[in-house]
């Protein structure tokens, strides 16, 4: 179907084949200026359009088998919406006669009904739970790292403060002794001279 019998198709609906035309211009301009400007336009039902970017990439000429490098660029994309893969796919039927609905189909008509709708949920609420968990063992995994880290470095800093205790001790110790080792010392020749001195006499 191209846009002429686009226009034939909706003649009738809209009240003649000029204002048929103007609708379908209308509208395609409307697409058309929002996606370039980088809008998305959503049609519930129907489908999206929208533009999407491409990375520039390389490419191969199909004729001479030269690889190419293609400049990045932007192109419009259009994704169909839930109710038109439907029909398309055979999920729904069409109807005979009037117009195909394209609105939002009601919630578990198309999954299967309520206990699909339900078991949906309860998967999710599940889902839920265990992300839930999974992130408080993270937390106290992390927390429990932590404490072992602080104690490790507690223990360190504790340890290498006994040890410079330790070692002024020893020092302070030397540096008594030694001084009392100079001065017997020196006290034995004096005692030595008091003897000379009474000999003499």
């Amino acid at each position: 179907m191209n846009k002429a019998q686009l226009v034939e198709a909706i003649a009738d609906k809209v009240g003649g084949r000029q204002d048929a035309a103007d609708a379908v211009d209308a509208v395609l301009d409307a697409i058309v200026r929002a996606v370039v400007a980088g809008d998305r336009v959503s049609v519930t039902g129907f489908g999206s359009f929208e533009k999407v970017e491409r990375p520039a990439r390389y490419a191969r000429n199909p004729q001479t088998g030269e690889r190419v490098r293609v400049k990045k660029t932007s192109v419009p994309r259009f994704r169909a919406g839930q109710g038109f893969k439907d029909l398309v796919s055979g999920a729904k039927k069409l109807p005979r006669g009037g117009e195909v609905s394209v609105k939002k189909a009601p919630k578990g008509s198309l999954t299967g009904g309520a206990a699909t709708t339900a078991r949906t949920t309860t998967k999710k609420a599940a889902a839920k739970k265990a992300t839930a968990a999974k992130k408080a063992t993270a937390k106290k995994a992390t927390a429990a790292k932590k404490t072992a880290a602080k104690k490790a470095t507690t223990a360190k800093k504790t340890a290498a403060k006994k040890t410079t205790a330790k070692k002024a001790t020893a020092k302070k110790a030397a540096a008594k002794k030694a001084p009392a080792k100079k001065a017997t010392a020196k006290k034995a020749p004096a005692k030595r001279a008091t003897r000379k001195r009474a000999a003499a006499r």
